[in-house]
């Protein structure tokens, strides 16, 4: 199959071709010419106003639910909503049924991800079942193909298990991922603690919880000199302290989801339950602080937190609705929304995710395997419900104007176009 792209924005920061206008013609998945004007027959034609074109992005933090929770999402569907959002690349965390800890688990997903358009790439478990008692089988899982290691939604609690599975990981050059988050504080907590919880009488969650995690952690790293990352950060003093600990040396980096930057505790004024957010939505300071970490190129990259739930899960009282909401499909707009560039979201999406966690980033040129994301910065864009591909709903975003459109990826010698 041929498939050209017309005049489209070449965006890749190491390429010679960056900024520039060019045609792509790709022939049963490799790129075979790149001009200012390539002629002749081809299949299928993407000539949009305003398109550009650049390696595939990679999401690093996201639920596919899959297998043992079906009814939330799938493999196959988690996938097709990665294609929608523009992702070629997935990272799943381990939080299943049965859990992602031992190498046949492993396997399920990496050969499930062989059927799907997207390349999926397990994050095993640290410990037994994320139960935080024991280490599973790290280096049977690394063998079969887990690309990190953490427990995803459950944070390692103890200092001591952390710090062998920092040691651990040196032995597979691995990294580990951590959602920082001391559950000892605020247990009970239901969103930010804060002026907002106390008027909508809902329990508290301190931000101190998230900053005593990643202070104790940054320490843990240094000490075995291992590789960590942080994800989900969400308060300014995090990001301060992550950054004295890079500028010290330490191998660690960070990510943040596209909600923190967009929304604060305030939107939960009206209870909703799809803003029902762990770590909770912050402060409007902090939301601020979060959004100028992002735009300035702070933090290493974007993690969706994509986080399917049934319809029930969502539609009841605040107090026993689920945490999380569906974000792959609206990652790039929401933050395209809020004044982030497409340069930057590339080099992070692209570019650093990939690097972060060992992996070749896709090329832009003649003879190269295609792998690449098809998108338009300044189309605007509404999520319609009737629209979204993954198996769950449960987005705020749904009806609300965005700005930057996916319009599809090319991977695995396939073409997926919304």
């Amino acid at each position: 199959m041929k498939l050209l792209i017309k005049q489209a924005q070449v965006i890749a920061p190491s390429s010679p071709l960056n900024g520039k206008k060019q045609d792509i013609l790709i022939e049963n998945g490799k790129i075979t010419r790149i001009a200012a004007s390539v002629t002749g027959q081809a299949d299928q034609v993407i000539s949009e106003e305003g398109i550009c074109v650049s390696p595939g992005w990679m999401d690093i933090f996201a639920d596919f639910a899959d297998p043992g929770q079906e009814y939330r999402e799938t493999i196959e569907t988690g996938a097709r909503a990665a294609a929608a959002g523009g992702f070629t690349d997935v990272m799943l965390i381990p939080n299943t049924s049965p859990v992602t800890d031992t190498k046949a688990q492993t396997d399920y997903l990496v050969q499930k991800g062989k059927q799907t358009p997207v390349n999926i790439h397990p994050i095993a478990a640290i410990t037994r079942k994320t139960e935080g008692k024991d280490l599973a089988e790290m280096y049977d899982m690394h063998q079969a193909g887990a690309i990190a290691f953490g427990d995803g939604i459950n944070p390692v609690q103890s200092a001591g298990l952390l710090v062998k599975a920092l040691q651990y990981v040196k032995t597979t050059d691995g990294t580990v991922i951590q959602l920082p988050d001391d559950s000892s504080i605020g247990a009970n907590g239901l969103m930010n603690e804060g002026i907002v919880s106390t008027r909508m009488g809902l329990p508290g969650k301190p931000i101190v919880a998230e900053e005593l995690m990643v202070a104790r952690d940054i320490k843990l790293a240094r000490y075995t000199e291992s590789r960590l990352h942080f994800t989900g950060i969400s308060s300014p003093k995090s990001l301060e302290y992550i950054k004295r600990g890079k500028e010290g040396g330490i191998q660690i980096s960070c990510s943040i989801t596209p909600y923190q930057a967009f929304f604060c505790d305030e939107d939960l004024a009206g209870y909703n339950t799809h803003l029902k957010l762990n770590p909770p939505l912050r402060n409007r300071n902090d939301m601020l602080a979060i959004r100028q970490a992002l735009l300035d190129g702070s933090v290493d990259c974007i993690a969706s937190h994509h986080l399917p739930q049934h319809w029930d899960g969502k539609a009841c009282e605040f107090e026993y609705a689920r945490y999380g909401m569906i974000s792959l499909e609206t990652m790039f707009a929401v933050v395209t929304t809020i004044g982030l560039d497409p340069q930057t979201f590339v080099q992070m999406q692209a570019v650093n995710a990939r690097r972060l966690f060992g992996l070749p980033v896709p090329e832009i040129a003649e003879g190269a395997d295609a792998c690449l994301t098809i998108f338009a910065p300044a189309a605007a864009f509404t999520p319609d419900e009737k629209n979204i591909r993954s198996k769950s709903k449960n987005s705020p975003f749904t009806g609300m104007p965005l700005k930057g459109k996916v319009i599809g990826i090319v991977n695995k010698a396939q073409v997926h176009l919304n």
